[in-house]
């Protein structure tokens, strides 16, 4: 299977989902737990047929789903055609997505020296110091986020180590940060924009807002 590029996704027309980090990313609104436990055994009706299962996250008021394609760690035309009978079922059962509203938060760490602390980092967030992936710790579990390492120059003086990375959908970024200048926050550096734009609290601790825009 062939990872579709951002442009692609966008224009496939997906007006329920989201493309967030590595996967697609939908909120169904059920607003009542039976409504949402039909919503999901639809959904696994559906699965099963096509063979792609969807991660799918059942609360009170809403049904989460998240797709990719795990073979090849991205979104592909299998992710399309189930994303769009998703949402057809759901339209046939009178829920309404909101697509604004998904979000993936992600840990970076700066290192100059990824071997010496992602068995540290692996350990403590899934249990199996062999978790790390290149620069990445993934729990298959999905309990934690995911941690990043960000390689930089070995250094003395203190500094922020880690900081927040928030994906969120493209069309709410700007909402997003404009929200979070409000609070108090300040924009550091917006020159990668929309790809990501780095934000300060009134600390000066710092966390960026990404989407999947020019990347």
């Amino acid at each position: 299977m062939t990872i579709l590029s951002t442009q692609d996704i966008l224009d496939a027309g997906l007006d329920d989902w989201r493309k967030l980090a590595q996967a697609l990313h939908a909120r169904f609104l059920t607003r009542d737990f039976a409504t949402g436990l039909a919503l999901v055994s639809a959904i696994g009706g559906l699965a099963e047929d096509a063979g792609h299962h969807p991660d799918v996250t059942l609360t009170y008021p809403h049904v989460d789903v998240k797709l990719l394609s795990h073979d090849v760690s991205g979104v592909t035309e299998r992710d399309v055609d189930l994303a769009r009978r998703i949402s057809a079922i759901a339209a046939e059962q009178g829920i309404s997505a909101d697509p604004a509203a998904p979000a993936v938060v992600e840990l970076a760490l700066d290192t100059a020296d990824v071997a010496a602390v992602a068995p540290f980092w692996a350990a403590l967030l899934t249990g199996d110091a062999g978790a790390a992936d290149g620069d990445d710790i993934e729990d298959p579990g999905g309990r934690v986020p995911l941690l990043w390492f960000q390689h930089t120059d070995a250094h003395e003086t203190p500094r922020q180590r880690f900081h927040l990375d928030v994906w969120v959908p493209h069309d709410v970024a700007e909402e997003r940060i404009a929200a979070a200048v409000a609070a108090g926050g300040t924009v550091v550096d917006d020159d990668a924009a929309p790809s990501f734009t780095v934000l300060a609290d009134a600390e000066g601790n710092r966390a960026c807002v990404c989407t999947i825009l020019e990347r």
